[in-house]
């Protein structure tokens, strides 16, 4: 089962290289605001990079919209948002947007009686359940998906991300994608008019009310329905096959993002292929284009530098899904126009 990744230990990850280079300072610090979305990996890959002898990060979990509204203001070394912002944002506040990884976002639900990954929902219902249009458990249309299962006559209870969240952004974007009904009446956005449910903040604040809410559905990072040990579900794909959250069926649709587009903004929502997870999105990282210290700017690209280099495993353990190699040298290169006051990039490796 793919929660066998959980167990394995990160001895692999702290063993890994120390930085080096004449840019190296213990001793170092960085901080960071925003999404929620990559918390668990940014938190561990922190924990390895320091061991090795790079910065020490002091990373917020606060949630995409005020991540972006920080670095904005110049209260943090950098923002990171799942949602990303748009190029003429991006060059009105002077702005670098790179990604980190990739991740997938899963329904997750508590309904006595039901394991993990056995119930089978598809987008439609999905939206029509945030929607209001569906309200118990047993509904026909639920019930003609799992044939067998016995489903309780049970209020729904949907959570949504009270936030200004990315998390939401790339959840809604998925409605979007697979109801007209949504994409009309609510749209797309870090945060939108829910038409029914209850709020939570964060994506830890979403998996403990569905854990603690008989009839709950939510929408949560994989990583934090692993850890929680949250009962997520089957999701209907784009080629009309039920899929289960893995590993294999995340990277089978991160395999086809087009990262060709500007300011990296690839688009691996519903995605084709037989085995391919309908929701998976990469997270990004914001930093400023001018900064006010080149020292800490330098500091943020070694700690990415190190995590692009030495990070996948602690990824892969929490089910993030790695950029790919041709990816990260893009991205690399993508850091020299960041610039010091006197034009000379922070960042020559």
């Amino acid at each position: 089962m793919h929660r066998r990744f959980l167990l394995l230990t990160t001895a692999a990850v702290l063993a890994a290289p120390a930085l080096h280079g004449a840019r190296a300072q213990s001793g170092a610090s960085i901080t960071g605001a925003g999404a929620t979305f990559p918390n668990p990996l940014y938190q561990k890959w922190a924990e390895a990079a320091k061991a090795a002898g790079g910065p020490a990060l002091n990373y917020q979990s606060v949630g995409s919209g005020a991540g972006q509204a920080q670095i904005r203001n110049r209260t943090v070394d950098f923002g990171a948002s799942d949602a990303p912002m748009t190029g003429e944002l991006l060059k009105e506040n002077k702005l670098l947007q790179f990604p980190t990884t990739m991740g997938a976002l899963v329904p997750i639900v508590n309904l006595p009686g039901v394991a993990i990954d056995q119930l089978k929902l598809t987008g439609d219902v999905l939206a029509d359940i945030y929607l209001g249009n569906i309200t118990k458990w047993n509904d026909a249309r639920i019930a003609e998906l799992n044939k067998g299962l016995d489903l309780p006559n049970l209020a729904i209870a949907p959570i949504y991300r009270a936030d200004g969240s990315g998390t939401t952004y790339v959840w809604v974007s998925y409605l979007s994608a697979v109801s007209p009904e949504w994409k009309t009446k609510v749209g797309v956005g870090t945060s939108v008019k829910w038409p029914v449910g209850n709020g939570a903040r964060g994506n830890e604040g979403v998996s403990a009310t569905v854990r603690n809410t008989h009839g709950a559905i939510g929408y949560t990072e994989n990583a934090y329905a692993l850890q929680s040990k949250l009962t997520t579900t089957q999701l209907r794909n784009k080629a009309g096959q039920f899929v289960t959250p893995t590993p294999a069926s995340f990277l089978a649709a991160a395999a086809g993002a087009d990262w060709s587009v500007p300011n990296f903004v690839a688009n691996v929502i519903n995605t084709g292929g037989v085995t391919s997870w309908p929701i998976v999105a990469p997270t990004f990282i914001l930093v400023p284009l001018n900064p006010a210290d080149a020292a800490r700017a330098t500091n943020v690209f070694r700690f990415f530098d190190w995590a692009f280099t030495h990070g996948d495993a602690a990824a892969q353990q929490l089910e993030y899904i790695p950029l790919p190699d041709a990816v990260k040298q893009t991205v690399r290169a993508a850091w020299r126009r960041v610039q010091d006051t006197s034009g000379k990039p922070v960042w020559s490796s």
